[in-house]
């Protein structure tokens, strides 16, 4: 049987003195594995410990075999090739000096003329029409980011660690990372929002600040078990709230019935015919039977507060928050943006976007979609006043908000409440709290500093300053929401955006979210310049 990466007692504390792992212990066998969990919680500081990159504070990592580590964001040199990332520039030359009869007899005997061939295979995996001369630098992110796992798979590791590969892929790319997915055969641990890859997975990890759930199938399996758990747990606090309820009432009837019987008893007093020996025992033996009743009332109320407690927090860790929004107050026959015949760009000459129209009415949504490099963010840029149109008129007639791929909207200087109070000055204390409550920044963590904070919490600290206020803008623009958001936040984003009564206008590649916040316009885009760019065919 392959062998496992095993986490053996691993502790982590991140350098601000939060704890992440505690004693966690953990097993990957040779398959495809998800892991999910909520922003913040180390899901990418436990691939860069199962990566050798950051040592454990405590406990051990057990590697057997080859690990290919997809890392992301990495500016590419101007002389770097594709033929880099597979390592093999200094093999393809080995050839061409062959075919040119320029090799020695060294060369020759260690050439491997099986290379292009196996090149062509590996980009075609991933549905790429580059070769390997072709400039990183003339390539995408999106691009970069396929290519990359192209090479991983070309060498084979025993496990491929793969930390959101879908980010910034547009469909045809999303699709090419699930098909080479479902074809790899060895191991590999995946950290991924994207609904549609997890769903290809053979099992799921969540982690928690508790530890580490698995679970076997992909995402269906693991979210109706989750909704059976939610289920339980339901039951549990109302069965817990009725305890608190009879445990209360039991202790009101105790006090009524004490207070009848004291009633009685001050009443016979009054008569005087009862001896006064008898009258004191009477009393004392009220008192006492009272202290006792009122301590074990305590008691127990003190049980069932506690089941109570319990019961809520775990429905706080399963129930995706409910989110209620002030009204826009959009009317349905509002023209909110027009673009008439627009062409733009950034290099003269070489128009992103060209003679584009289209109107926006009343509160529709509409989803932005099409190839990397079709001018997607372009057109964001254009409507939110950041670009200028080298022709025609892209004019927006509401107030509105952008929430960018960098969240500009927020200070990194100051912390979540401080932007949310930015953003929404007259705002009292109480409202800024309970909007931010709703994003899932309760208490202490309204006070975090931006700087500090995931993509993830970055997106719904933006959400909460743009969406929590009193009078939300009736226009709001979203390049990429979900891109660094965990599942669960992904749920509460949904949830807030379908509660918003506004025009939305939003960039995506993620087919589930565009229809869970019930977009019901699609845009695409084709980009220009088709021949002159290195794209994906």
């Amino acid at each position: 049987m392959a062998a496992a990466i095993t986490l053996t007692d691993i502790s982590w504390v991140t350098p601000d003195g939060r704890p992440l792992f505690s004693h966690l212990s953990l097993s990957f066998g040779p398959h495809r594995t998800g892991l999910i969990g909520r922003n913040g919680v180390g899901k990418s500081t436990l691939l860069a410990l199962i990566a050798g990159t950051l040592p454990p504070q405590a406990g051990a990592v057990t590697v057997p075999g080859t690990l290919g580590v997809l890392h992301q964001g990495a500016r590419p040199h101007a002389d770097e090739i594709v033929a880099d990332l597979f390592g093999v520039r200094g093999g393809l030359a080995v050839l061409r000096r062959a075919e040119r009869g320029l090799a020695t007899m060294d060369e020759l005997a260690e050439a491997d003329w099986t290379l292009p061939a196996r090149l062509e295979a590996a980009l075609a995996r991933l549905d790429l029409a580059v070769t390997p001369q072709t400039a990183l630098a003339a390539l995408s992110g999106g691009q970069r980011t396929r290519v990359a796992l192209a090479a991983l798979t070309f060498a084979e590791p025993d496990f491929l660690l793969l930390d959101e590969p879908t980010n910034n892929l547009d469909a045809d790319g999303r699709a090419a990372v699930a098909t080479a997915l479902a074809d790899w055969k060895a191991g590999a641990i995946i950290v991924s929002h994207d609904r549609a890859l997890l769903e290809g997975m053979d099992a799921l990890v969540e982690l928690t600040t508790h530890g580490a759930a698995s679970y076997g199938g992909g995402w269906s399996a693991y979210r109706a078990l989750k909704d059976r758990e939610l289920a339980a747990v339901r039951h549990d606090l109302e069965e817990a709230e009725k305890q608190v309820a009879e445990v209360a009432r039991r202790a009101q009837e105790a006090v009524e019935r004490q207070a009848r019987r004291d009633g009685a008893g001050r009443r016979k007093a009054a008569k005087g015919d009862m001896p006064r020996v008898l009258l004191g025992r009477r009393r004392d033996g009220a008192e006492q039977s009272a202290g006792t009743g009122a301590r074990l009332a305590g008691v127990r109320a003190d049980q069932a507060g506690e089941r109570l407690v319990a019961a809520r927090a775990q429905v706080e860790v399963l129930q995706p928050l409910s989110v209620t929004l002030a009204s826009t107050h959009l009317p349905a026959q509002k023209v909110v943006l027009a673009a008439e015949a627009v062409s733009a760009g950034y290099q003269s000459g070489r128009p992103i976007l060209k003679d584009l129209s289209f109107s926006m009415v009343g509160p529709e949504r509409v989803g932005v979609s099409g190839p990397n490099g079709a001018g997607k963010s372009t057109l964001l840029a254009l409507a939110s006043g950041q670009l200028m149109p080298w022709s025609g008129a892209l004019r927006v007639f509401t107030p509105f908000a952008l929430l960018d791929q960098r969240l500009t909207l927020l200070d990194p200087g100051v912390s979540i409440l401080e932007n949310f109070r930015r953003h929404n000055p007259g705002a009292t204390e109480t409202t800024c709290r309970a909007a931010l409550a709703r994003f899932r920044f309760r208490t202490d963590a309204a006070l975090q500093g931006v700087a500090g904070l995931s993509g993830g919490e970055l997106m719904r600290a933006g959400l909460a300053c743009v969406l929590g206020g009193e009078t939300p803008p009736p226009l709001l623009m979203l390049d990429e929401p979900t891109n660094h958001l965990d599942v669960a936040s992904i749920d509460v984003v949904e949830r807030g955006l379908r509660a918003y009564d506004g025009a939305l206008l939003v960039v995506s590649h993620d087919l589930p979210f565009l229809e869970a916040i019930g977009i019901t316009r699609h845009l695409t885009l084709e980009p220009e310049n088709l021949d002159e760019l290195p794209r994906i065919q």
